[in-house]
């Protein structure tokens, strides 16, 4: 049985994305989307109780949080190896662990296949710009490689409240503050509203999550902050929605007024399994040109779609024509492109 290191190391020196840790099967790592078992073994639960403990010595953290509820969130470095960020829990009865495998460096947003389109959004200085996507779209390292190139190119305070902190920023131009929810703060709403008492002009939230937390985050931007925060959604137009719905009734009118006024650009992402093995961003970018705030205020998100597929000279780009794109430069075969297409049977037309 090998012990918590020498998984930790393999998984960071094989560029795994994720570790798992789950009686009754072999400890596994997520490799380009697929995943692989690190030897043949399969653990017990008492093993990988002690795997788990390890874990807990490791990052210097109690394990009451975990025994109490079931579910722990937290990250933890290993000097001259990786960050991992580990989420754990109890499944049968028995504890297991997933843990996400963070390089000490800002990854480099060329290499990560993001646009230029994206990263030019580090040159706001006010509004809310919002990243979204499924779980593990690579929404955080989009955030992570702009508040890098902020850092680099600009003198100001930047403060990200993190759950748990993934990517270490050091000062560069700016000042740098990284707050994690539960070990720095307790939790994002009280995190966000202190955060306005401490002079930023960058905040990046780690996810809006609810209605209180939403709202204050608009006020935020509302206040002449740049505000970067993710959203669990699929789409520019679904985000819209998620963010007016969280709202009763009687006040989503005054929202639409709202979002429409501090909003300035909704990025969706997702990630595509690419023909050499690795996976590749795709990205629908939405700007907030007068036509989008027109219609977030009258209540016709859905047209918005349309908007995004013919904007291209105001720099929008449609999630169907970054797939369709990845697919000429050669970077996904045309299954993917099809499977993966909001519009399978248009993307079909545009394939032949």
């Amino acid at each position: 049985m090998e012990k918590l290191m020498d998984y930790l190391t393999r998984a960071a020196c094989d560029g795994a994305s994720d570790l798992f840790i789950v009686p009754g099967g072999a400890v596994s790592m997520k490799l380009d989307g697929q995943l692989t078992p690190i030897g043949e073994d399969k653990i017990m639960p008492t093993q990988g109780e002690a795997l788990i403990r390890e874990i807990y010595r490791m990052a210097d953290r109690d394990m009451e949080e975990f025994l109490r509820t079931g579910d722990d969130d937290f990250s933890f470095s290993v000097p001259g190896l990786a960050r991992f960020r580990v989420n754990t829990y109890r499944q049968r009865g028995s504890c297991a662990a997933v843990i996400r495998v963070v390089a000490f460096s800002i990854p480099d947003w060329q290499q990560m296949g993001i646009p230029e389109a994206v990263m030019s959004l580090a040159e706001l200085t006010s509004g809310m710009v919002l990243v979204t996507g499924t779980a593990g779209s690579g929404k955080s390292t989009t955030l992570a490689c702009l508040i890098d190139r902020i850092n680099r190119q600009r003198a100001c305070h930047i403060i990200t409240l993190e759950d748990p902190i993934e990517f270490l920023h050091r000062n560069q131009k700016s000042i740098v503050s990284q707050r994690e929810i539960a070990v720095d703060t307790k939790d994002y709403l009280s995190a966000l509203r202190a955060c306005l008492r401490q002079a930023p002009d960058v905040i990046q939230l780690g996810e809006m999550r609810d209605l209180e937390t939403i709202r204050t985050a608009m006020t935020a931007a509302e206040t002449g902050h740049l505000l970067l925060a993710t959203l669990h959604t699929k789409g520019a137009v679904n985000t819209i929605d998620r963010i007016i719905d969280a709202f009763p009734a009687d006040q989503q009118d005054q929202i639409r007024i709202q979002l429409s006024a501090v909003l300035r650009t909704v990025v969706s992402q997702q990630l595509l399994p690419g023909v050499d093995g690795e996976l590749v961003p795709a990205f629908e970018i939405m700007h907030m040109t007068s036509a989008v705030r027109s219609m977030i205020r009258d209540s016709k998100s859905h047209q918005i779609a349309g908007v995004i597929a013919s904007g291209v000279s105001e720099g929008m780009c449609s999630m169907d024509q970054s797939i369709l794109d990845l697919y000429r430069a050669g970077k996904i075969t045309r299954q993917t492109a099809l499977e993966y297409a909001d519009n399978p049977e248009q993307m079909l037309r545009r394939l032949d």
